[in-house]
């Protein structure tokens, strides 16, 4: 017969409050990145335009680039050049 004594197992309402706890965690995390992407990177609808636009470009530096002057002009960006 074993004679060793069972540890208790974790109270539902601290479980809980660890639920709770990590999915604040993950939606913050979550909301950051999100933030963070639409703060520094150009919509889904001007790079399909630009991309649309800039087809014709052969190399894939020319394209770039095209895009990139192109998403600018739509913004209204003014871009240095040498």
């Amino acid at each position: 017969m074993n004679t060793r004594p069972v540890p208790p197992g974790p109270r539902p309402l601290s479980a809980a409050v660890a639920s709770a706890i990590a999915t604040l965690i993950a939606l913050t995390a979550l909301s950051a990145v999100t933030i963070l992407f639409q703060s520094r990177g150009a919509p889904l609808a001007e790079l399909a335009v630009a991309e649309r636009a800039c087809a014709q470009h052969a190399y894939l530096s020319e394209r770039e680039a095209c895009m990139r002057d192109r998403i600018a002009a739509e913004r209204g960006d003014r871009v240095a050049r040498r």
